[in-house]
């Protein structure tokens, strides 16, 4: 079910907060239960993903040990639990929208796709991913009626494809160091184009925050022309982030990065506390 990944899930609440109405109780309310319905989805389609790849898991150092592939959870009773958080997180979110049942139905048809055969397609298989985290977002909208800036959509697509992409580099560590190849998209993937296109994406997304933080539109929206200020704490954590990759090697769950790495903890809570600061 993987609750530690629920984190990402976070995004949902995204919209409340750059819309300065986190503290709106109607509207986090509605969040929390999409936050959820949709965490109760997700888990959903992890537990499709790992029966797909269940030979795959086994050959993983730490993949080998989840429950499918160790044996210490059958077919059918991993298909049970899949189907009765299915029904749960779709029945939740029909409370909140319609509108949100229908972006929760897309992201399941789409991991579907992921699972059956994308994944396997070097390139799509990160941009569905990247895709999954754009969608939380409009999850997060749909069921607070907040629309959605186009810079935190940019900006939320290409951190997702950032972390993405730092994955696969887990994966082509693994194969050259142990020969086996954890997924057959490798052999789409390079250390040196990994290497290339994780550095820009990271100097991208420092770019489009920077841009979006003194945008005329932004400043005038936020009353405020002091939110570049912040930027400072997401160069800090993409920094971060590559020296966790490219330094020490371990990119292979940036939620675990998040949960587990003390500099990352303390970047993104400054980020918080100094956008809460000059925000509200």
């Amino acid at each position: 079910m993987r609750p530690h990944q629920y984190i990402k899930n976070f995004f949902i609440f995204l919209p409340l907060f750059f819309a300065l109405k986190i503290t709106d109780t109607a509207l986090l309310l509605n969040a929390i239960v999409a936050f959820i319905a949709f965490s109760f989805t997700a888990s959903a389609i992890y537990i499709l993903n790992d029966y797909h790849d269940i030979e795959e898991d086994r050959e993983h150092p730490k993949k080998k040990f989840r429950p499918l592939a160790s044996g210490a959870i059958s077919k059918p009773q991993a298909m049970g639990i899949m189907g009765i958080l299915a029904v749960a997180g779709f029945g939740l979110m029909a409370t909140l929208s319609l509108q949100a049942v229908g972006i929760l139905a897309t992201y399941v048809v789409m991991n579907i796709a992921y699972s059956s055969y994308l994944k396997h397609v070097a390139i799509l298989d990160v941009v569905i991913i990247a895709i999954g985290f754009v969608l939380r977002l409009f999850i997060g909208s749909a069921v607070t009626g907040i629309v959605l800036s186009q810079w935190i959509v940019i900006m939320t697509f290409l951190l997702a494809l950032f972390m993405a992409l730092a994955k696969r580099r887990d994966d082509v560590l693994i194969y050259l160091e142990s020969g086996k190849k954890m997924r057959k998209v490798i052999d789409g993937y390079n250390l040196h184009f990994l290497d290339i296109a994780m550095a820009i994406m990271g100097s991208v997304v420092i770019v489009v925050y920077i841009i979006y933080t003194t945008s005329s539109q932004v400043i005038e929206h936020f009353h405020t022309q002091y939110l570049y200020l912040t930027a400072l704490f997401v160069t800090l954590g993409i920094m971060r982030y590559l020296q966790i990759a490219f330094v020490y090697l371990d990119s292979s769950s940036p939620t675990k990065i998040v949960l587990k790495d003390r500099f990352m903890q303390l970047t993104i809570i400054a980020w918080i506390i100094s956008f809460v600061w000059i925000l509200y």
